[in-house]
């Protein structure tokens, strides 16, 4: 296994969540199977649901940036954490009505990769954290 190479086509996804980069690459990069476990209930299976993920994030006018990164991988497994800064354009997010602003969080995502191509993918994020940079939650006063 080739972990420089595993890393390779993690940061290409990547740049594609960025907004950067091809989404026709999506299909090299991935199983056609791949199993995203971070999409939303009643995203489609597969390569879809992470491409209509993709396609309805419009990073290309909500961008979203690393300020802090790192890649570990052991094996098949690749893992890339740090800070993340987005555009939030507003709307409802998790049930909560949302303005719209720029704010950072905390992220871990996951990967396991099969044959060099993305079979899955989980993601850890401060959701908290972006609820209340944005004013859609009050921290309790003291």
């Amino acid at each position: 296994m080739d972990t420089e190479r595993n890393k390779a086509v993690v940061r290409e996804l990547d740049e594609l969540g960025n907004g950067g980069g091809d989404l026709g690459r999506l299909d090299a990069l991935c199983t056609p199977d791949m199993v995203n476990h971070a999409l939303a209930p009643g995203m489609p299976t597969g390569i879809e649901g992470t491409r209509q993920f993709l396609l309805r994030a419009r990073r290309d006018q909500h961008p979203a940036r690393w300020v802090e990164s790192h890649i570990v991988a052991e094996g098949d497994m690749v893992v890339q954490f740090g800070v993340r800064e987005h555009e939030w354009p507003g709307g409802t997010f998790r049930g909560f009505d949302v303005p719209s602003g720029t704010y950072r969080r905390d992220v871990a995502f996951a990967y396991r990769l099969v044959d060099g191509r993305i079979a899955e993918r989980w993601a850890v994020r401060d959701d908290l954290a972006m609820l209340l940079q944005l004013g859609a939650l009050k921290p309790p006063s003291r």
